[in-house]
């Protein structure tokens, strides 16, 4: 009973971050934290465990997945130079530099220890930056670099985590074992992603030969694939974070919807959004949750005579430390593209100190350190304590912390100006496209119906084809780049958006009094309701685009 309470209290305060984004000039993740905070700082407040690979297993595949499958593939492939740079090299160069500047800053860490702490702070949050990096003030190659790296560098850097953890516990590290266990469990990972994807269209291919099978089954399906993705991984021994992404960067391309009937694709796109709200904010709130008794338990290493300065300032350092070595370490990729466009006569694209320093701040931590961090185990082989084990737990979670604040503070003022005023080049392209669409439309209507014959079964044929047309010459005229086109389509779109709404509270109203007049059921009237709010909906669509 404890555990649903504890469940249904962190769903509602969920729902309630949601509303309260609003009022609050912060960023949602911060919010959250906040909240959990709040909750678990008093004596009696919430207090719950959390087991690191239960936590990895129920937040990150569907999480991942999400954000892969909602991740422009085109530029991650045009980019993928950077993205690659900075998952895999930033890594390792974050690794030993921040290790070795840990070890320096405090000490009683043992070197291995700190490159543990190193490499688990190295992957950046793919959550967090979508949640505080603003994609209007951030210019667009940047904010796709910075998503492809979220979601590979998870990978790379719990490998290395692994590594090292190991290394502390045995005493003993092998660079060739170590390398041929990373390129074992990035090569197995992307296999194991793939498998679960090609089970997951078998599944929905035997659900749709049994005939009356129900939507919901199909939907489960599609949820349920990046869990299998991430078990299938871990199972052999593999990256399960790459699996998750793999299965979600090829779920739109793989072909796997067309197995999907309509109403289990509009079904499973609601829900899935929904599902992906929901973890979020669990997420940083359990992260809030850990927060007071991590900072009531100050480790003696980081204090003399001040109890929070000291620790406060270390955390801030080693926070700055992160942010210089991937300023540095994007200048120099910068510059090396810059050299190597130009040995290949091609077109520099450099970006500029700005935007390298953007891309810098952005690189916020997030749950996955956490858990990452979290799973340290408690003694070595030997029995004894592993060393410093609660002040690398109590640096990570302050780093997160204060690399999320820096973010959510410097962010908005360093790229301000960044983007120049204008249409949005996504905008631009998804107007072109939708003018291609309609007019690949109207010339397959209009041949259709001039094969209708005669008589009046082809005059109600032209009839019923120039509505349609007549609709899809809307749609071209208010993508039309002529200014006066476009106002005088939109207002013609504004006025039957109008009529359309008044149309459907008509339709809802009389819905209403033949059930209460006892005309219908309550069945047929939750039928009627969904057509309508299905249409509402997609009148709100085309509100939203315009």
């Amino acid at each position: 009973m404890e555990v649903a309470v504890f469940i249904l209290v962190v769903l509602a305060f969920v729902a309630l971050s949601g509303a309260l984004v609003r009022l609050v000039r912060m960023p949602l993740p911060m919010l959250q934290i906040a909240i959990g905070a709040a909750l678990a700082w008093p004596a009696r407040g919430l207090h719950v465990e959390i087991d690191p690979e239960l936590f990895l297993l129920v937040f990150i595949p569907p999480l991942l997945f999400g954000d892969a499958f909602a991740a422009p593939k085109r530029e991650l492939t045009e980019l993928r130079g950077p993205i690659l740079d900075l998952a895999i090299g930033l890594v390792f160069f974050t690794i030993v530099g921040f290790g070795y500047a840990l070890h320096w800053l405090v000490p009683s860490i043992p070197l291995v220890v700190a490159f543990a702490l190193a490499a688990v702070l190295s992957p950046t949050d793919a959550v967090a930056v979508s949640s505080i990096v603003d994609r209007n003030v951030v210019p667009a190659r940047l904010m796709h670099i910075l998503e492809g790296e979220s979601l590979l560098n998870d990978a790379s850097g719990l490998v290395m985590f692994r590594f090292a953890v190991a290394a502390a516990l045995t005493g003993s590290f092998s660079f060739v074992a170590a390398s041929l266990s990373f390129l074992y469990a990035v090569a197995t990972g992307i296999l194991a992603g793939i498998a679960a994807l090609f089970i997951a269209a078998k599944a929905l291919q035997v659900l749709g030969r049994i005939g009356g099978t129900p939507a919901e089954a199909q939907v489960l399906v599609m949820i349920l694939l990046p869990f299998v993705a991430y078990l299938i991984a871990e199972h052999v021994g593999a990256s399960g974070i790459l699996a998750a992404v793999t299965a979600g960067l090829l779920t739109g391309t793989s072909g796997i919807f067309r197995h999907l009937a309509v109403s289990a694709r509009i079904q499973a796109m609601s829900l899935w959004s929904t599902l992906t709200f929901i973890f979020n904010g669990a997420l940083f709130i359990l992260l809030g949750l850990q927060l007071p008794d991590i900072i009531r338990k100050v480790p003696p290493e980081l204090t003399s005579r001040h109890w929070l300065f000291e620790p406060a300032l270390t955390i801030l350092l080693l926070t700055l430390c992160l942010i210089g070595l991937r300023f540095l370490w994007i200048w120099i990729g910068d510059m090396a593209a810059g050299i190597a466009a130009r040995l290949g006569k091609r077109k520099a694209e450099p970006f500029g100190f700005r935007v390298r320093l953007a891309g810098s701040v952005a690189g916020v931590r997030g749950a996955i350190t956490l858990a990452g961090i979290l799973s340290l185990p408690l003694a070595l082989q030997d029995g004894s304590p592993f060393p410093a084990r609660d002040v690398v737990i109590f640096l990570a979670a302050g780093v997160i912390i204060c690399s999320l604040v820096i973010a959510s503070l410097a962010l908005p003022r360093i790229a301000r100006g960044l983007v120049e005023p204008g249409e949005d080049p996504g905008a631009a392209e998804e107007r072109r496209a939708r003018v291609g669409a309609a007019n690949a439309a109207i010339a397959r209507i209009e041949s259709l119906a001039s094969e209708g014959g005669e008589g009046e079964a082809a005059e109600a044929r032209l009839a019923v084809a120039d509505s349609i047309v007549a609709g899809y010459r809307r749609r071209i005229a208010a993508s039309d780049e002529a200014d006066e086109a476009r106002a005088e389509a939109r207002e013609a779109g504004r006025l039957e958006l109008e009529l359309r709404r008044a149309g459907i509270e008509a339709e809802r109203a009389a819905v209403r009094a033949m059930f209460r007049s006892r005309e219908i059921n309550d069945h047929t009237m939750r039928a009627l309701f969904s057509e309508i709010t299905l249409t509402e909906a997609l009148l709100k669509s085309r509100q939203d685009r315009k």
